[in-house]
């Protein structure tokens, strides 16, 4: 009997602080989800509060309003600071609802409700709420946009804002053609001067190695229409060549500009967004450790219950 005392003794220990060490890293998934929906709340209310404190320095003038790129890099520290804030904050909950006294485990319950939280906002952004999202951010864009075009340099792009449009880069024909039809108007029938703009069209897009033939062509419609020699019609066809390749020259270095500045704007915005997620990990696993329950609390509340 006393033998049997002997080896049972030592074991009872050992069971229980297993018992203790599963039950204290046990996730709590309650706590994690409560953290979670904190954060997204606590994110919606600040950036309202960002919002508000926007429109109050819209001022009635141009001159009373901040700069576009002031504007946009307030709008985007105060984001982060948000996202900072909000992860803090839910890992906090989810820490001391995890009832882990353990600072480590709450910390880690902070952690994963900062990734579910992370989970829930990409889903919105790529999914069928996006929409609704979209609409309500466009009416924010469009009632900031009425007082001063400040949201103009707040919602937009680096990209779009340091950049021309390529939708807006303008067909390098068009102004010849428009000049063309200006120097032949009023002086020979509309068949005429659509002769002289298909030649020269054709000129422009047609096959290199044919370049002499449409150039011959083009001078003879030309000449035709304006009812002037052959030879000054090609010293025309050789302006417009020029023009042309100038014209050419000049979209192509806007389509680079706009494509380095893209590119740029996007590296950076792309590093930008991982700092931001960084900090607002690290914001919530602190803030988990810092909710972890106290021992103390926790044997108080199990007393309260066994009463």
């Amino acid at each position: 009997m006393t033998t049997i005392q002997t080896v049972a003794t030592p074991l009872a220990p050992d069971a229980h602080a297993d018992t203790r060490a599963v039950l204290l890293n046990q996730v709590s998934w309650g706590a994690i989800f409560a953290g979670a929906v904190t954060a997204l709340v606590t994110q919606v209310i600040v950036n309202l509060v960002g919002v508000g404190v926007g429109l109050a320095s819209v001022g009635t003038t141009a001159a009373d309003n901040p700069s576009a790129s002031t504007a946009s890099m307030g709008a985007g520290i105060w984001f982060v600071a948000s996202g900072i804030v909000a992860s803090l904050a839910g890992g906090l909950i989810a820490g001391r609802l995890s009832g882990k006294p353990l600072p480590g485990a709450a910390a880690l319950h902070g952690l994963v409700s900062w990734a579910v939280t992370t989970l829930v906002v990409l889903y919105l952004l790529t999914s069928a709420a996006s929409g609704l999202v979209g609409g309500t951010l466009s009416t924010v864009s469009g009632a900031l946009g009425g007082a001063g075009n400040l949201v103009g340099g707040t919602v937009q792009t680096a990209a779009q804002a340091a950049a021309p449009s390529l939708a807006k880069i303008s067909n390098p024909l068009d102004g010849i053609e428009q000049k063309v039809r200006q120097q032949t108007a009023g002086q020979d029938p509309q068949a005429a001067r659509d002769a002289a703009v298909a030649a020269i069209k054709a000129l422009f897009t047609g096959d290199a190695s044919q370049k002499q033939q449409a150039e011959a062509r083009a001078a003879d419609a030309l000449a035709k229409a304006q009812n002037i020699p052959v030879d000054q019609a090609r010293q025309q066809i050789q302006d417009y060549e020029t023009q042309y390749d100038q014209a050419v020259t000049t979209a192509k270095q806007k389509a680079e500009a706009a494509a380095v500045t893209a590119k740029s704007a996007a590296t950076q915005g792309a590093f930008y967004a991982a700092l931001a997620l960084i900090l607002g990990a690290l914001a919530a696993f602190l803030g988990g450790r810092l909710g972890a329950p106290k021992p103390a609390t926790l044997l108080g509340a199990y007393e309260t219950r066994r009463v």
